[in-house]
């Protein structure tokens, strides 16, 4: 009963927490469109701030010792993270909550293709199935419906940076193995390595763009909706962090099959509250398009959990400490708000 009392808990703690990241984000988004990567530069900082103020609560977060070398090795995850970071934002800046889920809905067959096109091994009929169930219900979220108004039509461009998104997550699935080894599958160092890098990155990408600027003008602007800015930024960083600690405990008291019903309950979770929230439209058209996306989703993760196990390394494996926001990636889907 403690056990599973703890998985409850877990799950739960880790469901409010994306959902608080996705609506916030969503709010500040609206609320200055065009400070998307100074915003995202923001929660990478408050994420470093944070990790460097739990190391000194306890030994559990453990920070790395900064090199150059590390830096090199760790720089093709950075900027997969950074790139994810944005291309995230983008797509929910352009596009509805309710709809944000079938935007980055090409998460699953990305990821397949691309851990097959890395480990040279085929996938499974079954496998390809799966992926081709989901991509299905893509474009059946995705295709033109003449029921919408004009304001709920996502432009191509906003899909396109859904699919980059997706695509990033696919790529950082690949990527954290072997970045794990450089951190001595040490995943909080690891998060450290990637905020600290992602924060530089994108300072300097706001820098280029004049978001700084923009953001100074802002400032003094009585019509500025400077609080929803300033609190989204503050939540967002410190869910952001959360989100880290809660797919590290996610780990290790979930299976992925548990995960997987816990990310389809969130995606309902986050339709209703995209409507309810921000008056989303969600037709029968999108409602397919989710029932479709979640049930090739969990069709991959049952056939998944009904493969053999591979034996754990006797001391340490790494991969059982990748938090589960890049499992996620890994397993399916963060993800990540």
């Amino acid at each position: 009963m403690a056990v599973s009392l703890q998985v409850v808990g877990v799950v739960g703690f880790y469901m409010v927490a994306a959902l608080v990241m996705v609506f916030v984000n969503k709010m500040v988004l609206n609320a200055a469109p065009n400070l998307t990567v100074l915003f995202m530069f923001f929660q990478s900082t408050t994420t470093v701030l944070l990790l460097i103020a739990t190391s000194f609560i306890t030994s559990l977060v453990q920070l790395p010792t900064l090199d150059i070398t590390t830096a090199r090795k760790l720089t093709p995850l950075i900027l997969v993270d950074t790139a994810g970071f944005v291309f995230n934002a983008l797509c929910l800046r352009d596009v509805e909550a309710a709809f944000y889920q079938i935007a980055r809905g090409m998460v699953l067959p990305l990821t397949i293709f691309i851990v097959s096109l890395n480990s040279g091994q085929r996938p499974s009929l079954s496998v390809v199935g799966c992926a081709s169930i989901v991509t299905i219900g893509f474009f059946i979220g995705t295709s033109f419906s003449s029921d919408l108004p004009e304001k709920s039509v996502p432009t191509p461009l906003a899909l396109f940076y859904g699919f980059l998104s997706s695509l990033s997550i696919a790529v950082h699935a690949v990527l954290v193995k072997s970045s794990l080894s450089h951190v001595n599958g040490n995943s909080t160092m690891l998060s450290f390595w990637s905020n600290l890098g992602s924060a530089v990155l994108l300072g300097a990408l706001a820098l280029f763009k004049g978001e700084v600027l923009d953001f100074y003008a802002m400032t003094g602007r009585v019509d500025w909706d400077w609080n929803t800015f300033a609190w989204g930024n503050l939540i967002t960083g410190i869910f952001g962090f959360l989100i880290s600690i809660a797919g590290i405990l996610s780990v290790k008291v979930t299976s992925p099959v548990t995960h997987m019903f816990s990310s389809a309950a969130r995606s309902v979770l986050q339709v209703f509250l995209g409507v309810r929230i921000f008056g989303d439209v969600f037709t029968s058209q999108r409602a397919t398009s989710v029932f479709v996306i979640l049930t090739g989703t969990l069709l991959y993760t049952y056939i998944k959990s009904q493969e053999p196990s591979k034996p754990a390394p006797p001391k340490s494996d790494i991969e059982s400490q990748q938090p589960l926001v890049e499992r996620e990636g890994e397993m399916k889907e963060k993800e990540r708000d």
